[in-house]
């Protein structure tokens, strides 16, 4: 099991704003550069072989294998036995109209109307699709996973130590430190992390430490047949990403933009970002987050300040009792 860093003075946990190097901030002075993960949504295929790999790898217990009735989407989100999770959403904007068409939803065409009509000769056919596409259908597919924070806040409220960054600045958690108090939980602004229900304790993604110590590639960007989950160096993948953005806008897709890269948001940045067909609503991602131990060090300021001006009062009544 890994063991987490001595934390010096010059090394102080930092809970908002810049933070370049956050392995060095954590206590390693010979820090690889960060990896992290780039997911390209605009080629995911909905195979699941992410999830499928990150089970087998990590030894994540099946999650349930029925159909929610509301989509193909068997695993419904991430949790503490879901370390990744391909989102199925259905559209009737096809892909490359610009961020001008319509949003999510049919828009009168019933989709499961037409397939009953198919074999019912009373039922009329469904229409056809239009020629300009506006009733055709379209799959956002999305692979989520923990975002491995620049400021993990899960990291911030650990009060055991279970949570700790790693030399590669990812975020992981020792279960066997783990006491399952479940601070961590309502900490993460994204809703990551999850405590498993048979003994408290806390799980989600570790990046596939282990594979990261040994060279290797996490084993959902190993298993993903048209990288849509790239896997690198982060400033890297930075540059890879924006480079994709770019193409896409000169193709006409004008909707493509990327989600959790920048240094400057209310995390400072994700170690797993994405580029998105939509709005991360849509995703159901936070438009923009934030760590939520950001204002931490203010309200112990302020506390500290009230107990001061208290115990000053108290001397005071004190001293000006009658004698």
């Amino acid at each position: 099991m890994p063991q987490r860093p001595q934390t010096t003075a010059n090394h102080a946990n930092q809970l908002y704003g810049p933070q370049p190097d956050v392995a060095r901030a954590a206590g390693y002075p010979d820090a690889p550069p960060r990896v992290g993960f780039f997911t390209d949504t605009s080629v995911c295929i909905g195979c699941k072989a992410c999830e499928v790999a990150c089970k087998e790898w990590n030894s994540v217990p099946e999650d349930g294998l029925e159909l929610t009735g509301m989509s193909y989407d068997n695993t419904r989100g991430l949790g503490a036995d879901t370390w990744r999770h391909v989102a199925f959403i259905e559209q009737q904007r096809p892909a490359g109209h610009g961020a001008g068409g319509q949003g999510g939803g049919h828009g009168g065409f019933d989709a499961f109307e037409a397939a009953r009509a198919l074999d019912d000769p009373a039922r009329s056919p469904a229409a056809p699709p239009a020629p300009e596409g506006r009733t055709e259908l379209r799959w956002l597919m999305s692979s989520d996973v923990c975002k491995h924070c620049t400021h993990a806040a899960c990291l911030d409220v650990c009060p055991t130590g279970a949570l700790f960054r790693t030399e590669f600045g990812t975020v992981v958690v020792q279960q066997d430190v783990c006491n399952g108090c479940g601070y961590c939980v309502p900490a993460c602004p994204y809703g990551v992390i999850d405590q498993r229900k048979e003994d408290g304790r806390v799980w989600k993604c570790t990046l596939c430490y282990d594979r990261l110590g040994a060279g290797m590639e996490p084993a959902c960007a190993k298993a993903c047949p048209t990288d849509s989950i790239q896997f690198g160096p982060l400033d890297e993948l930075r540059e890879r990403a924006a480079a994709r953005v770019a193409r896409l806008h000169t193709a006409g897709v004008t909707e493509a933009r990327l989600y959790g890269e920048d240094p400057e948001d209310g995390v400072g940045g994700d170690g797993a970002f994405f580029l998105l067909l939509d709005e991360p609503e849509v995703y159901g991602l936070p438009p923009d987050p934030v760590v939520t131990t950001r204002d931490l060090a203010a309200m112990w300021r302020h506390a500290a300040t009230a107990a001061a001006s208290l115990a000053l009062l108290g001397a005071a009544a004190f001293a000006r009792r009658p004698r």
